[in-house]
C-alpha cells in the first residue's frame, strides 16, 4: 500500500514539502495519547534478544533513527512508537537558522537515494530543549546531533558547539559532535585531528558535568581518506570518547548508477543505497583499529535486516537508517525489527553481543 501511495501521490511533491507533511502529521501522532500508545504496543521492538547496551544506555533493539529527519526534535515519541529503538534529533546549531535555499532535497528513486543540501536548517538549541524537556508519553532513547552554526567562522566554532551542548546534553541520553556533513561550508575541515581535538575536549567537559554523564560521540564522514579514518579513531580513544558515528552523507558520486547518475552532480551530500559499501568499509576499518573500546554506530545505505545484520557481524553496536524510510514507508523500522528477532532465534543468539563483531578482522 505504502508503495503505491508513494508512487502515486507523494513521489509527484517536492521532496522537501512531502518531508514538512510527513512531520506535521507525526507531530500530530506525537500529542495524541492514545493512539501513540497503541502504536508503540504494537510496533516497538519488544523481544529480549533485541536488547543492547551501549555507553551504559540499555536500548530496546539495535536499530535507530539517524539524524537529518527530525531536524527540531518535534518527532521523537512518534518515531519511538513507529519501532526505531532511538531517535537521534538533530542537525542542531546554537542559533536558528533557515538553511541553503531551495530546492535543496532531491530524490534518485532508482538509486534509491536522496541528496540533501539542506544546510542545517533547524530552529536552534534552545527550542530544541523546550521540546525535548517535556514529559513524554511513551518511552523513547534520544540521541542529540550538534553542529555549527552557517554564520560563526571556524576560529568560534567551539563556543559555538559549547553552546549547544551547555543546552542540549543534559536532556539527550547521548551526545553526537557533527563534524561532517557536506552542507556547512568548512564544517568538514572540523575533522582533522588537530581542530577536532580541542573542539572535542571542550563539548566533552560539558557532557561529563551533566547530572549523568552523557556519553558523547563524533560522526564522520564517509569521504576521509583511511589514514583519516585512523587518526580520528585515535584521537576518539585518547581523549575517552564514548563511539563513533560512521557515517555521513557522501560528496561522491562514483556508486550512482544509470542516468541518475548524470544529473545528481548538483552539490549537497548523497545518501541511501549508494553509500553501503563506503558506509561498511569505514565501519569495518573502525572496528580494526578500535575493536571494542568504542561503541561504533553504523549508517549509510542500511535498507533492509540484510544491512542491519551484516553491520553488526562487522562490529557495529547500534545501526541507524534514514533514506530507506522515504522508500519503504512508516512500518519499515517493525518490519526491520521482527525479521532480525527471527533471525537471531534461527542462529540460536539469545544475546546480541553473540553476534556484535563476529566478522571482524
Amino acid at each position: 500500500m505504502y508503495r503505491f501511495v508513494f508512487s502515486q501521490v507523494l513521489s509527484r511533491l517536492d521532496a522537501e514539502d512531502a518531508h514538512h507533511l510527513t512531520v506535521r502529521a507525526l507531530r500530530a501522532l506525537s500529542v495524541t495519547p492514545v493512539v501513540k500508545r497503541l502504536l508503540h504496543r504494537s510496533l516497538a521492538p519488544r523481544d529480549p534478544a533485541l536488547r543492547v547496551q551501549a555507553f551504559g544506555v540499555h536500548f530496546p533493539g539495535p536499530f535507530g533513527l539517524a539524524a537529518g529527519f527530525d531536524k527540531d526534535a518535534g518527532c521523537v515519541e512518534a518515531m519511538s512508537a513507529l519501532g526505531f529503538s532511538h531517535v537521534e534529533v538533530g542537525t542542531i546549531t546554537a542559533h536558528a537558522q533557515p538553511g541553503n535555499a531551495r530546492p535543496r532535497l532531491f530524490r534518485l528513486v532508482g538509486n534509491r537515494a536522496i541528496i540533501n543540501r539542506m544546510g542545517f536548517n533547524n530552529a536552534g538549541a534552545s527550542a530544541a530543549a523546550r521540546l525535548l524537556s517535556r514529559p513524554r508519553g511513551v518511552p523513547a532513547i534520544v540521541g542529540v546531533n550538534i553542529g555549527k552554526t552557517k554564520v560563526v567562522p571556524e576560529s568560534g566554532a567551539v563556543d559555538d558547539y559549547v553552546t549547544s551542548a551547555r543546552k542540549l546534553a543534559p536532556l539527550a541520553d547521548y551526545l553526537v559532535v557533527n563534524v561532517s556533513s557536506p552542507n556547512t561550508p568548512g564544517l568538514r575541515d572540523l575533522q582533522a585531528v588537530e581542530l577536532l581535538g580541542p573542539l572535542l575536549r571542550a563539548v566533552k567537559e560539558i557532557a561529563d558535568a551533566t547530572p549523568k554523564r552523557t556519553p558523547l560521540l563524533v560522526k564522520i564522514a564517509p569521504d576521509l581518506a583511511d589514514d583519516d579514518v585512523d587518526a580520528v579513531a585515535d584521537l576518539a580513544l585518547e581523549l575517552g570518547l564514548d563511539g563513533i558515528i560512521a557515517t555521513n552523507t557522501t560528496i561522491s558520486r562514483q556508486a550512482l548508477t544509470g542516468t541518475e547518475r548524470d544529473r545528481a552532480q548538483q552539490s549537497g551530500g548523497l545518501s541511501g543505497r549508494p553509500l553501503k559499501a563506503r558506509s561498511l568499509e569505514v565501519l569495518r576499518r573502525l572496528r580494526a583499529r578500535v575493536g571494542d573500546r568504542l561503541v561504533l554506530v553504523s549508517v549509510g545505505g542500511v535498507e533492509d535486516v540484510d544491512d542491519v545484520w551484516e553491520r553488526l557481524l562487522a562490529g557495529a553496536t547500534l545501526v541507524q537508517g534514514y533514506s530507506a524510510l522515504i522508500y519503504e514507508g512508516p512500518f519499515w523500522a517493525h518490519r526491520v525489527n521482527r525479521e532480525l528477532a527471527r533471525r537471531l532465534r534461527r542462529h540460536g543468539v539469545v544475546d546480541l553481543r553473540q553476534i556484535i563483531g563476529r566478522t571482524a578482522a
